[in-house]
């Protein structure tokens, strides 16, 4: 009895540490030793050249001095082999997993190895679809729920049917419609104001090719390095994670009231999700998919805005018009820069804040060290977003469909670019990586490319769905 109970207690700290999900320092060194290129999922899941290994969490956690292989299948191999089975001298585990009759599985031994079947798979692990386990390892899985297609939020967008003879197809010029070369190999990520669905374009398509299914309809969506789609939606006190390489929700954050914008710090991992009706602003670590922080803050924030080597986070009380500053490396100091009356757009450059009034056609400009108005400027009628580019402010005009560029160094505008879309632009789009933006409308059914270097659009595309939010990424290998 005794050494039952000695047994089970090994077990449930092992379970604990499957929990996490967390791999140890030493495991993770050794993988990225054997394999650099190594990716390792913050769930668990560990991918290699486009194979996939399981890890196992032993039911006795042990600390040798080095980390070696103790066994392998087939035997003598390391990671660099790539083997079906790698079992370390600390006893973690790490299970290839391989087709097999069509469906993916992981090797079968009809005796197998005492650290396999007493290991534990992480337990917030997002499995590959339909994962089948030999019946005499199933242990393994222990409170795991193995994805199925239920699981797949892949269906068909409604924007996908044929559409009258009057459409964008029969308006724009052929040579308008091909595709933009910085724009291959990646998909555009659309959401509505109408549809529950994220409509999937790949670039320089009209129509979505599928969707992916939410409970209600987004109101907010960023990318995460081309893996992660972080969606809030009406109606759901929580943050939706969905992996790309899955199409599956892989996390589920929840919080004290409804969620509504999302801002990404690519510099320290960080996202930042606003909480107006609290008030607040969560910080989530993005490493570890774990909700670090809570912020409270001033007024209900709107406009959330990532500034100055993401040490600021600028916001307006959609109440008051009241504008302030998070000091985010400055123990999340709140700082009042003024009342500025209809903000429609936040930017910051040369240790300026921009501030766009869209019912007024200005540009306020607010020294950040004294918080002073600096200046104030005309623009076109209705600026409606604002994109930095180096010392480059973009101003985007919805009424007459330009774009002005304002030198941030002599706050001077210097370029005025009219959209070839005549209809009502609402938003720019940075494509990550490039020199390219995207400018979006909600009248002409297209979308303007503009290359921020020239100062030029370089294509007018046609798009069959009026987007509402945006988000480009490379195109994924999926896993299901």
């Amino acid at each position: 009895m005794r050494k039952l109970i000695i047994t089970l207690i090994v077990m449930f700290v092992g379970a604990m540490s499957a929990s996490a999900a967390t791999l140890p320092t030493e495991v993770v060194n050794y993988i990225k030793k054997e394999q650099p290129s190594a990716d390792i999922r913050f769930d668990g899941l560990i991918t290699i050249r486009d194979n996939l290994y399981l890890p196992l969490f032993p039911a006795k956690i042990l600390k040798p001095a080095t980390i070696s292989v103790k066994k392998s299948v087939p035997a003598n191999k390391t990671l660099k082999d790539m083997p079906d089975i790698l079992i370390l001298n600390n006893d973690f585990v790490l299970l290839k997993i391989i087709e097999k009759d069509g469906k993916k599985s992981v090797l079968y031994q009809s005796d197998p190895f005492l650290e396999v079947k007493t290991g534990l798979l992480p337990q917030d692990l997002l499995v590959p679809k339909n994962l089948v386990v030999p019946e005499n390892i199933k242990g393994i899985i222990g409170g795991l729920r193995i994805t199925t297609e239920q699981d797949v939020l892949k269906v068909k967008s409604e924007y996908t049917k044929p559409v009258e003879e009057k459409t964008v197809h029969t308006e724009v010029k052929k040579d308008l419609v091909t595709t933009v070369p910085q724009l291959r190999n990646k998909n555009m990520y659309v959401i509505t104001c109408h549809s529950k669905n994220v409509h999937v374009l790949p670039s320089g398509g009209a129509r979505p090719e599928y969707a992916l299914s939410l409970n209600s309809i987004p109101i907010d969506m960023k990318a995460y390095q081309n893996r992660f789609l972080m969606v809030t939606t009406f109606d759901f006190n929580a943050m939706n994670v969905i992996s790309l390489a899955d199409e599956a929700v892989i996390k589920c954050f929840e919080f004290d009231a409804q969620p509504e914008e999302i801002v990404i710090d690519e510099i320290n991992r960080l996202a930042y999700v606003s909480a107006p009706n609290i008030s607040s602003i969560y910080v989530i670590d993005l490493d570890k998919m774990q909700t670090k922080q809570k912020i409270q803050v001033n007024g209900r924030c709107t406009k959330l805005t990532l500034a100055d080597k993401s040490t600021k986070l600028i916001y307006v009380d959609k109440l008051t018009n009241d504008v302030w500053s998070v000091e985010l490396d400055n123990d999340y100091t709140i700082k009042e820069v003024g009342i500025f009356p209809n903000v429609s757009s936040i930017a910051y450059s040369q240790n300026k804040i921009y501030l766009a009034s869209r019912t007024k056609n200005r540009i306020a400009i607010v020294d950040y060290a004294t918080m002073t108005l600096a200046d104030e400027l005309e623009v076109s009628q209705k600026p409606v977003d604002m994109l930095v580019y180096f010392n480059n402010l973009y101003i985007l005009s919805a009424e007459n469909s330009t774009v002005q560029v304002l030198n941030t160094q002599t706050d001077k505008i210097t370029a005025t670019i009219k959209l070839n879309t005549n209809g009502f632009s609402t938003k720019m789009y940075k494509v990550p990586n490039s020199n390219l933006a995207i400018i979006s409308d909600a009248k002409a059914g297209k979308y303007s490319v503009l290359n921020l270097d020239r100062k030029q659009v370089i294509k007018t595309l046609p798009i069959d769905i009026p987007v509402s939010e945006l988000v480009i990424t490379n195109k994924v290998k999926k896993i299901n």
